[in-house]
């Protein structure tokens, strides 16, 4: 009988095995995909019962490395739109009316680029989201457009966008390779 009962439990061992299907998950992306909020840190604040203020905006992007690439005029080449990051194209969401370049911007959804040059980036706010890179990017969608100088800055090997609280709301600071540019936004 416990030779019978081993048999039957080895063939159903063997006949679920023989159903189980083995999924792979794709291999890490290179440039892994982060989000910035603002306020600082806003998801773990909420659950710790710690938010003072309210969530005004979150950044999605994929954060690409230098890995010994000349990025500005190399990898990412001068005066051609730019996803802001790596494989989809950033994307920046507002929770409350906001003002950049004295534009107000409705809350919402918006897709971010830029337009790097030597000493400026043309920083680009487009209604067009849920795109990937910039292949698509399409310049009628734009809402508001502004000059950013370029900042020269210590090294910075992946790509990184913060929120810094300022009198006036806050400003979206990019740094990335040896550059850091500043966007203030109102709200």
């Amino acid at each position: 009988m416990k030779y019978l009962f081993g048999i039957i439990l080895i063939s159903v061992a063997f006949s679920a095995s023989a159903q189980m299907k083995v999924v792979l998950a794709p291999p890490l992306d290179k440039s892994p995909m982060d989000m910035s909020y603002f306020p600082e840190n806003y998801p773990i604040l909420k659950i710790q019962n710690k938010v003072s203020d309210p969530l005004v905006m979150r950044v999605i992007y994929s954060r690409p490395q230098v890995d010994n690439r000349i990025i500005f005029g190399g990898l990412q080449n001068y005066g051609e739109v730019w996803r802001l990051g790596a494989n989809e194209a950033t994307e920046i969401d507002f929770y409350k009316d906001v003002t950049i370049n004295s534009k107000k911007i409705k809350k919402g959804r918006y897709t971010i680029y830029a337009i790097p040059y030597p000493e400026k980036w043309t920083f680009i706010v487009n209604r067009d989201t849920d795109t990937w890179g910039s292949f698509k990017y399409d310049s009628t969608k734009d809402i508001v457009r502004m000059d950013l100088p370029v900042i020269k800055n210590g090294p910075t090997e992946d790509m990184t966008i913060t929120f810094e609280k300022t009198p006036t709301g806050a400003n979206m600071n990019m740094y990335w390779a040896d550059v850091k540019t500043v966007l203030p936004i109102r709200f």
